[in-house]
């Protein structure tokens, strides 16, 4: 299997956006961010499917999904943060952590006729960067 795009930002050949990282995961800003923030926790084994992952690949990304979620609920005070795992469009597992107000930024469908928006995704990027993340 040739590298996924996010094995390419785990490897630092492509730029993103990170708000954490540790030695099975690391957490970005997708291109087109949803609901009042969101961000994706990935694990740096490349697997297809969710349920592929060896278990203490996935007990650590969930691990992870929890820390960020209540990261996000104190820095950002939405009523919820939600999770989506959907996995269609990269071949490469990730959890998507939503934070919204209302059902209908939950279900956001971002617009991506058009370029993402860099200093969005930087300034959401600043406020939810921690624990020494750079």
């Amino acid at each position: 299997m040739s590298d996924s795009v996010f094995t390419k930002i785990i490897k630092g050949e492509l730029p993103s956006y990170k708000v954490y990282e540790d030695d099975k995961t690391i957490v970005i800003v997708p291109l087109y961010p949803v609901g009042k923030g969101n961000v994706m926790a990935i694990p740096k084994l490349q697997v297809d499917h969710l349920v592929d992952l060896p278990d203490e690949d996935y007990q650590a990304l969930m691990a992870t999904v929890k820390k960020v979620a209540k990261h996000i609920q104190e820095v950002l005070q939405p009523k919820r943060v939600g999770l989506m795992v959907e996995g269609l469009d990269v071949p490469h597992v990730h959890v998507q952590v939503i934070a919204f107000d209302t059902m209908e930024q939950f279900r956001e469908i971002p617009d991506e006729s058009q370029p993402p928006d860099d200093q969005k995704r930087a300034e959401l990027a600043k406020k939810l960067t921690f624990l020494g993340v750079q």
